[in-house]
């Protein structure tokens, strides 16, 4: 596994560049005792959750069909789903947590094609104010108190420019949220081998589709953290000192495990070399130039790893040769829990992007990164029955950041009350980024900008209309659309048909 190790050491940590996976693949599907204990605990809590939802009358959603995609430079198909190489998802309709919520609803989006202000200062268009408009009616003889859940697509570490704001009857909303699972699957570097090295996020509507029409993604989000308190054992590397003329001073650890019996997940390290049950970890001496976090972490499930020895090295490469004296640190071990780990670890990630980046998390509660990195452990980490190749070194870091910039849906959840015989305005209002091909990429379509609309798509609610409008259209140039306005005649709003699962809008913008 030297390739691999070797690229990790670099920072080159792109699948594509990984060309020895079959020996560490092997190794990390072997089933330890405790994962077994896991197993079986986190399937009591999907059936116990999904017995909940069933004995609520499960989920009653409209539509189904199965929609294709366009390839690029073609004609959308009939739905208005051109395919663009970067895919934003589609504007997601309102729904209930209740099976049935004795609502019916109208509904109206509107895209506001209003140019915002770039860094430079100055007017351009990109992406769109949306309006999301729902009128709720009620036509019982008691109130209802809705809970209600508006989806939206994106990433954690988008929060700040997508989260959509929240009105009822004109008055804000305090709304919490929910968080989906990630929202793609994963597919190998291009070598067409079965790996699952690289991410495949969704690239059309029908993966949405796929995703969100039967509830059971919904129901997951809403279910409890499926991850046991696990016990572990923490190896904390801190005190790291070496001699100032080695810039790439290194510390290496090196141990033997029974891969059958122990798990390493690893925090704060760069590189990573292993043979049969051999490991050694590395990392550089912190020397507050290298933007990488100072914690440096090994924590241990299963059994625990009994000896190992400290190295320092006069790089990552850590060749016998290049060994280097003074290269020390202090390490601790203790005892704890998997979750008090995360808890810990995800804090610390958030520090360390913040200052790196400047980039605030304010709009994420702690627990929530929590919940999903556990999550992504359990279901594609080395916690999984079947580990993919992305996460099969234990590298929490990655799997951290990646929790943080994975698409997946998200809900914002609150309530309602909607009076008896009468009616309640619901109102959400966001920014929506376009979908869109990388310049330079030679599909013809670089420039245009996509929007589209998912009519139905995992909503309990009754629709009786729906409508769809555009704002200040005279911003861009209408290249494509299924929505039926009609341009020519300057009309730029249209009653969707309600045969129509979904609907979008191609769109082009002037030169700046």
């Amino acid at each position: 596994m030297r390739g691999e190790w070797l690229f990790r050491i670099l920072g080159l940590v792109d699948a594509d560049l990984i060309e020895e996976a079959g020996t560490a693949s092997s190794a990390f599907k072997r089933r330890t005792p405790w994962r077994r204990m896991l197993a079986a605990a986190a399937c009591l809590t999907v059936l116990a959750a999904g017995a909940g939802w069933a004995a609520l009358g499960g989920l009653d959603f409209t539509g189904g069909g199965n929609a294709g995609s366009a390839a690029p430079g073609e004609a959308p198909p009939a739905d208005g789903n051109a395919a663009f190489l970067s895919y934003a998802g589609p504007v997601l309709p309102l729904t209930t947590a209740e099976p049935d919520a004795a609502l019916t609803a109208e509904r109206a989006v509107t895209w506001d094609f209003s140019p915002t202000a770039a860094p430079d200062g100055t007017l351009r268009q990109w992406g769109a104010a949306v309006t999301d408009r729902y009128t709720l009616y009620n036509s019982t003889e008691s109130d209802v108190t809705a809970a209600l859940l508006y989806p939206f697509t994106g990433s954690l570490s988008e929060l700040a420019a997508l989260r959509p704001d929240i009105t009822a009857d004109g008055a804000p909303v305090a709304a919490a949220l929910v968080t989906g699972g990630y929202a793609g699957s994963f597919r190998d570097a291009g070598a067409g081998d079965g790996s699952t090295w690289n991410l495949r996020s969704p690239t059309a509507w029908t993966d949405y589709q796929a995703l969100l029409a039967d509830g059971g993604y919904l129901n997951q989000a809403l279910s409890p953290d499926p991850l046991p308190d696990l016990p572990v054992t923490v190896y904390t590397f801190t005190d790291s000192t070496a001699p100032e003329d080695f810039d790439a001073a290194t510390q290496a650890i090196a141990l033997s495990i029974d891969e059958t019996r122990t798990t390493i997940l690893t925090y704060g390290f760069n590189g990573m070399e292993w043979e049969g049950g051999f490991r050694r970890y590395s990392y550089f001496v912190p020397d507050g130039r290298r933007a990488e976090p100072d914690t440096k972490m090994l924590v241990v499930l299963g059994d625990d790893i009994g000896d190992y020895a400290l190295q320092g090295y006069q790089n990552g490469a850590c060749e016998a040769g290049n060994e280097l004296a003074g290269v020390t640190c202090t390490v601790t071990r203790r005892t704890s829990t998997l979750t008090e780990v995360l808890d810990q670890l995800c804090g610390d990630y958030l520090e360390q992007r913040s200052a790196a980046d400047g980039t605030s998390m304010d709009l994420l509660p702690p627990g929530l990164f929590q919940r999903e990195a556990a999550a992504l452990l359990v279901r594609y980490g080395l916690l999984s029955e079947d580990p993919v190749d992305r996460y099969g070194d234990g590298r929490l870091d990655d799997l951290l950041g990646e929790v943080l910039t994975m698409k997946r849906v998200l809900y914002l959840s609150f309530s309602v009350t909607v009076p008896a015989g009468g009616s309640a305005a619901v109102e959400a209002r966001c920014w929506k980024e376009p979908s869109y091909d990388f310049g330079g990429s030679g599909t013809g379509r670089e420039g245009l900008q996509g929007y589209d609309l998912a009519l139905y798509l995992g909503s309990t609610l009754r629709f009786t209309a729906q409508t769809a409008a555009l704002a200040h259209p005279e911003q861009v140039r209408l290249v494509e659309q299924t929505l039926g306005l009609d341009p020519e005649g300057g009309v730029w709003e249209a009653v969707l048909d309600p045969a129509q699962e979904h609907c979008g809008l191609t769109i082009q913008t002037p030169e700046p």
